[in-house]
């Protein structure tokens, strides 16, 4: 983040100044040198161990975070030998801080003069005039666009960078960002109009760069000179500008790369990947469908008599969602295709219908403003009949707009809207059938997996009827209490689980049943063995196959039930995410 880039340049700088103002002296560069080495020591150990003081259950857990705290010490005590000789020498901390603190109150001064006139601005109605001249703009999003940039261009002859920032930007960002048309990004727009203010530095006639040269360059260098000089500085600033808006996955790509491959990347389950990670199952499926599907019918071979009979209708209906999905792949690109096909017919019609609706809604606000003055009691008779003249004109100009709708659009709205209704439960019918193909299997594989653990228990339980018949009732509800919670957390297990809390609440109350009690610790003993028995011949005969078509699933339609994306998949998302995508015709 900005704070903590900060913090870092400002200890780096610290560091610097400590063996610079002790240049030349014995033991100059010790404090730099003992805060590298410990730098380089905690990204070792780092890399070595585990360094998570809540994680320590190791020995070799401790030595990690040991060594690391060692290394952290050592980084300290450079940092602060440093900050001690920029202390003492020239007094250099201080004249630091001094000029920090002028610097940090001219910006929060700006920022609060921008704050107080964007608060005005706003409140006085000006972002809706600003936004309504926009919409009113011919050719959409970039016309737009262009007009906003060439405004920050040209105030960049005049202000600072803070300025526009802060002042231009809240206005118009929005705005901009609002357009379903374009789709942009915050990312992106934030680079475009940081590139388009860069150029603040160069123009005339406060440009800061040129004020740098002019106390640099000799006499013979005139002004004028460096003013002719910068113009193709300019057009390379302004040359870059318009291939990043040209090509906005060179802003975004990074952004969604590092976002997709990281530690806290969103779930494949996340909606605003849905459209992209489709598009990947796509093309993988065209180059592995057939593996996919042989997966998918050697599933549906395997011999599900050792399952009970609910987990058997659930593995039998994933086989069956699995075939679907793989299906379904088939029928989005289909409808994606039809949309695609009448997408040019359809927006010439739609974006002029929306123009003329967008300026009926202006004129409709007008009228409720004359509506409003026609109602008030105290409103004069002369007041009165110039709002009735001007409602009665808003009326007519309204109704004029409203005629110039043609004909054809409601049918050609429907017609549309069928299409991209048709697009939008294809892609929900597959993401329905992706998760029963994967989610239920890789359920039945964990209760597999729990087959020890809950073996193990069986002579607790054992154990359990004995205790419970000699104790006192109350001690047998916490006896059996306990039994049931670690019975609980195994997958599957609530059929052994049913019986131990029948058996406890048997012996709650003002009449405890001990007999029901030992009735339920019997069927829930019964209950065990009969799952322990199924199990293990549904583990022998069904796990490798079960395994295999997971596996098979894993990259394509089960990507949706991974805990993250493999990075070869973030990739592509972060590729198909990184270009803006014209919604406008959803709207």
């Amino acid at each position: 983040t900005v704070n903590q880039a900060g913090a870092i340049g400002a200890v780096g700088a610290t560091i610097m100044a400590g063996y610079r103002l002790c240049e030349g002296q014995r033991f100059a560069f010790a404090p730099a040198l003992l805060a590298l080495t410990s730098v380089l020591f905690i990204l070792v150990v780092t890399a070595l161990y585990d360094t998570n003081i809540k994680n320590i259950t190791t020995p070799e857990d401790e030595l990690g975070v040991t060594l690391a705290l060692i290394g952290v010490a050592g980084l300290v005590i450079g940092i602060a030998w440093s900050m001690v000789r920029t202390l003492r020498i020239e007094d250099t901390l201080k004249g630091v801080m001094i000029e920090t603190a002028k610097t940090t109150s001219l910006v929060f001064i700006i920022l609060l003069g921008a704050a107080m006139l964007t608060s005005a601005f706003r409140a006085f109605g000006g972002e809706e005039l600003v936004k309504d001249f926009l919409n009113s703009l011919p050719g959409g999003f970039w016309t737009q666009f262009v007009i906003v940039m060439a405004v920050i261009f040209v105030l960049g002859f005049f202000l600072d960078f803070i300025e526009i920032a802060v002042v231009v930007v809240p206005i118009v960002a929005p705005i901009l960002l609002a357009d379903p048309g374009a789709n942009v990004t915050a990312v992106w727009l934030g680079v475009m109009i940081g590139l388009n203010i860069q150029t603040s530095f160069l123009t005339p006639p406060f440009g800061f760069a040129l004020f740098y040269l002019r106390g640099v360059a000799p006499a013979i260098v005139k002004t004028v000179q460096i003013y002719k000089g910068v113009i193709v500085f300019i057009m390379l600033q302004l040359s870059g500008l318009a291939i990043v808006g040209f090509y906005p996955a060179l802003v975004n790509y990074l952004p969604e790369r590092l976002k997709l491959t990281s530690d806290s990347a969103p779930p494949p389950v996340n909606p605003g990947l849905q459209y992209c990670l489709e598009g990947y199952v796509h093309e993988a499926l065209e180059e592995e469908g057939g593996a996919l599907r042989a997966a998918i019918a050697e599933a549906r071979g395997l011999d599900l008599s050792a399952l009970p009979r609910k987990l058997r209708r659930e593995t039998e209906e994933s086989f069956e969602a699995a075939g679907a999905a793989v299906a379904g792949i088939a029928e989005i690109t289909a409808a994606e295709q039809a949309v695609a096909a009448e997408a040019d017919g359809y927006r010439p019609i739609q974006q002029t219908v929306r123009a003329i609706e967008a300026k009926i809604r202006r004129i409709e606000a007008r009228l409720e403003d004359e509506e409003t003055i026609l109602g008030r009691t105290n409103t004069s008779d002369a007041a009165r009949a110039r709002a009735e003249a001007r409602a009665a004109a808003l009326t007519a100009e309204r109704d004029a707009l409203a005629a110039q709708i043609p004909a054809e659009w409601e049918p050609a709205r429907d017609a549309f809207a069928a299409l991209t209704k048709a697009e939008n439960d294809a892609r929900r019918t597959y993401r329905r059938n992706a998760d029963k193909a994967y989610q239920p299997v890789e359920a039945l594989l964990g209760v597999l997996e729990g087959t020890p653990a809950l073996t193990a228990f069986r002579p607790e339980i054992v154990a359990l009827q004995e205790a419970v018949a000699a104790a006192e009732p109350k001690e047998g509800i916490d006896l059996i209490r306990e039994v049931e919670r670690a019975v609980g957390r195994i997958d599957g297990a609530s059929d052994v689980s049913k019986p131990l809390t029948a058996a406890r609440r048997a012996l709650r109350g003002r009449n405890p049943e001990p007999e029901k009690a030992a009735e339920k610790l019997a069927e829930a003993l019964e209950a065990l063995d009969e799952a322990v028995t199924w199990r293990e011949e549904a583990d022998r005969a069904l796990r490798p196959g079960l395994t295999a078509y997971l596996e098979a699933l894993s990259g394509t339609i089960g990507l949706r039930s991974q805990p993250k994306l493999p990075r070869e998949v973030a990739l592509s998302v972060a590729a198909c995410r990184a270009v803006h995508r014209d919604l406008s015709l959803n709207f």
